[in-house]
């Protein structure tokens, strides 16, 4: 999908070796307007300033996996339509 959509990835960071922390989140919130989080089939979108942190964990309470940021949006969760819809721009 990466190569289709001719993406480039400024960042890359493992979720197992370098989880994200609470700062590295806000931080990530603080550079988008909006957010769109996918837990399975369910896509919600919502305003970087109306997500709380503990809408971006699963049920381990670790934060979901991927993040990706485009452009001033952030997907959290891996949801294939939406990814590629963002990608495409």
């Amino acid at each position: 999908m990466l190569d289709r959509t001719k993406a480039r990835i400024t960042e890359e960071r493992s979720s197992k070796s370098a989880p994200m922390q609470d700062a590295d989140v806000k931080a990530l919130l603080a550079s988008v307007q909006e957010v769109v989080i996918a837990k399975g089939k369910a896509v919600r979108s919502l305003a970087a300033k109306d997500a709380a942190l503990d809408d971006l964990k699963g049920p381990t309470g670790n934060y979901r996996a991927p993040m990706l940021r485009v452009g001033k949006k952030l997907l959290v969760g891996f949801h294939p339509d939406t990814l590629e819809s963002l990608l495409r721009g």
